[in-house]
Formats: structure tokens, C-alpha cells, sequence
């Protein structure tokens, strides 16, 4: 079938399975060339198929000969249905992965479930039999509890009061007024359930109970903090305060990781174009003028060039540099003084009419057709494709 892109908001509603293996054989180019001295070797990501989590993967995998196991939840294809980009994504890694001789299997299902946490453990045993990084990058909506079977569903508010600034709809252009309304305790508890520490503390529970953590096993997960002009909706919204208890989730399982010299921290990252973050009223149009300052200062870095950062200059370093939180700062060239100033003058410059000029919002929409495999130089989008695509290591 001839696959276009359909979209509806902040949603690309279809996916391109060419597109999206190209997209992953680029950043599996891009890893080659800078090999990890001392990184894991059995590797489990949470949230493997997309964004960081699949950036991830593919660092360890062709950064440090690591076999990985993917967990994730995405959408199979159906005959003239394509999937949701995720499984392609997975497909094309562990397609690859299995031609250069890596060991690479996935999990396709709710990773907030005990079923899928047993699964996955019962893998490592099988095939590994323990893992010595696991990196927790699960971005989802809701969440159902395991014990409680409650669902809860994350919100995208401030703390107190209603909040007014620009946005830009990255489709046309526009720059206009936003205001959102101040979420509820409800809201905060309900955003801190599903994007807070407990079920990556669950998980390591879990698999420290089973057995399959090794000696100096290491774990990270994801964070953002971001500039003034997004706190109020972002740092100090609903969502920071799920960012905030995952941060404190940290420590609680360093501590309990000490009998095996375990360490847990939270990587704050770079602002970039994902799925998540094209949902955060503010953020398209903080991107697109980050992205403008930080390509000129030729500090610009997408999600591989982050992560492989991440691995080779803090996390497998030989001295781990923390900010006075304890946290991994990868999002350093972002926060500099000089770039943030610069981003701050252009935002009380934007407009409808100014942006082309003084943003890249090109660069923001390109970033997210790529999320979907579409707009990826090198692929011919007027050819037939197989939308019936099988990811070769899917545990079923």
C-alpha cells in the first residue's frame, strides 16, 4: 500500500515502515562510530520502541555489543492498516540487531502489569540470566495499578492558577494565546501515578526478588526540568510534580540496591520533538526557537545523539559528574546561559508573521513527521510498501 501521513492534533495517525527503518538504521550509523569503553552488556529498556527508550536500545546494542530486551506497547499491523510507528521501529532494530549477530528480543504489552513484569523476567532467567542496566523511559497517558486495578489518567496543568502564554500549531504556523486552567490534588495525583517512580520501583523490586540483577547493576530514568518560560506548566505543573517523585524514587532504590553496589539516577534531558512533547501546550514553540539558537551554536543534538552522550560522557564515565540533587545533567547545553538568553529575546519576538524567520519550525516539523517514518531523506514515499511487517524477536 502507499502510506501517507494522516494526522489529527498532536497525533500522527498512521506510520511508514520504510521511514521508520531507515530512521533506526541512521542512528544505529551514528552509534557505531562511538563505541562505549566499559557500558552494559544485558540491558533491559522499559519503553524500548521510541523517543529515548529507543535511542537507548540502540546505544547499548551498537555502542557496547549489549543484548537487549525491549518492553513496550504498541499496535501490530493489520492488512491496510499500518502499525503504530513503535513496532516498526522495533522490527527494523531487532531485524538488524539479528543480522549483526546481537542478541535482541521484546515484549509487546502493558509494562505497568505484573503479567508482563513475570514475562519479562522469565526471559532473563531464560536467556540471560541476569541484566546490568535497566533503563526506565515508559511514557504513557494512563496507567492501571497492579494491586488496585484503579486507572489513572496524567494531565497537562499548572499548580494554582490559570496559565496564559504563546503556542504555535507547528501544521500552520500560528502563534496564538493559550490558557490552561490549574489542575485539582486529584490531577496531581493522578499525573504523579502514572509518570512518578512507582512502577519503575515496582520493576526493580520485582526483578531483584527474581534474582536478575547483577553485581554494580546500574538503572536510569527520565527526566526534564526545562527553562522559566515552561516551568508553569511544565516544572511546576502536574507533570513536575510526577517528575519530582520520580527523582526522590532514586534514591529509595539506590538504598535498596546497596547489597549488590546498585545505583539508580534520573537523567534530566534536552528539550526535544517527541510524541509526549508535542502534546505540552508552549513546548512546539519553545522547541522550534531552541532548536534555531542551538543549531547556530552547533550544539544542536537529537534523541541518539543525547543518549550516546549520555552513556559515554556520564553514565559510563569514568567519573560521574551529579548536580547538587544527585541528578545526571545531559540537558547542559540547553540550559546554558548564552543559548537561554538568546531563546528568551526570541520569544517576545514571535509571532504568526516572525516565526519562519527567527525559528526553526521546519526543523520541529521534520522531528516530528520522522517520529512517524515520514519526511526521512533517502526514502521514496510514492512506492508500494508492505504495511504487514513481524518483529523478529516478539515474545509471544
Amino acid at each position: 500500500m502507499i502510506i501517507e501521513p494522516k494526522t489529527r492534533g498532536f497525533i500522527c495517525l498512521t506510520a511508514h515502515p520504510t521511514g521508520c527503518e531507515q530512521n533506526v538504521l541512521n542512528q544505529i550509523e551514528y552509534v557505531k562510530q562511538r563505541p562505549i569503553k566499559n557500558g552494559p552488556k544485558k540491558v533491559l529498556v522499559i519503553g524500548a520502541s521510541t523517543g529515548f527508550g529507543l535511542a537507548s536500545r540502540i546505544t547499548a546494542a551498537y555502542g557496547s555489543n549489549a543484548a537487549s530486551i525491549g518492553a513496550f506497547f504498541e499496535k501490530p499491523p493489520s492488512e491496510g492498516r499500518p502499525a503504530s510507528p513503535g513496532w516498526y521501529n522495533s522490527a527494523a532494530f531487532e531485524t538488524q540487531a539479528h543480522k549483526d549477530g546481537l542478541y535482541a528480543k521484546s515484549i509487546n504489552g502493558d509494562a505497568f502489569s505484573n503479567e508482563i513484569k513475570k514475562q519479562t523476567i522469565d526471559l532473563i532467567k531464560a536467556d540471560l540470566g541476569d541484566i546490568d542496566l535497566l533503563v526506565y523511559s515508559l511514557a504513557s497517558p494512563v496507567r492501571t495499578h497492579p494491586e488496585t486495578g484503579e486507572r489513572f489518567k496524567s494531565v497537562l496543568k499548572p499548580i494554582g492558577q490559570t496559565f496564559t502564554d504563546n503556542t504555535v500549531d507547528f501544521h500552520t504556523g500560528e502563534v496564538k494565546e493559550i490558557s490552561i486552567a490549574p489542575g485539582t490534588e486529584d490531577d496531581i495525583k493522578n499525573t504523579v501515578a502514572v509518570m512518578g517512580g512507582e512502577d519503575w520501583q515496582m520493576w526493580i523490586d520485582a526483578l531483584k526478588s527474581a534474582g536478575v540483577l547483577s553485581e554494580d547493576f546500574k538503572t536510569v530514568a527520565y527526566s526534564y526540568i526545562g527553562p522559566s518560560l515552561t516551568e508553569a506548566v511544565y516544572r511546576k505543573g502536574t507533570i513536575g510534580r510526577a517528575k519530582d517523585h520520580l527523582e526522590a524514587t532514586a534514591f529509595k532504590i539506590t538504598d535498596a540496591l546497596k547489597d549488590i553496589n546498585g545505583q539508580a539516577y534520573v537523567s534530566v534531558n534536552k528539550a526535544l520533538v517527541t510524541q509526549a512533547s508535542s502534546a505540552i501546550p508552549v513546548i512546539p514553540l519553545y522547541i522550534s526557537l531552541l532548536y534555531k539558537v542551538m543549531k547556530e551554536e552547533g550544539v544542536h543534538e537529537g534523541c541518539i545523539e543525547q543518549i550516546e552522550r549520555l552513556f559515554n560522557a556520564r553514565l559510563y564515565a569514568e567519573n560521574l559528574e551529579l548536580d547538587d540533587a544527585g541528578r545526571i545533567r545531559i540537558d547542559d547545553w540547553e540550559m546554558r546561559d548564552d543559548i537561554q538568553a538568546k531563546v528568551l529575546e526570541l520569544w517576545k519576538q514571535a509571532t504568526t508573521e516572525t516565526l519562519p524567520n527567527i525559528g526553526d519550525l521546519k526543523g520541529y516539523e521534520t522531528d516530528f513527521y520522522n517520529l512517524f517514518g515520514f519526511k526521512v531523506d533517502g526514502v521514496d514515499y510514492d512506492k508500494d510498501v508492505n504495511e504487514m511487517v513481524d518483529i523478529p524477536g516478539l515474545q509471544e
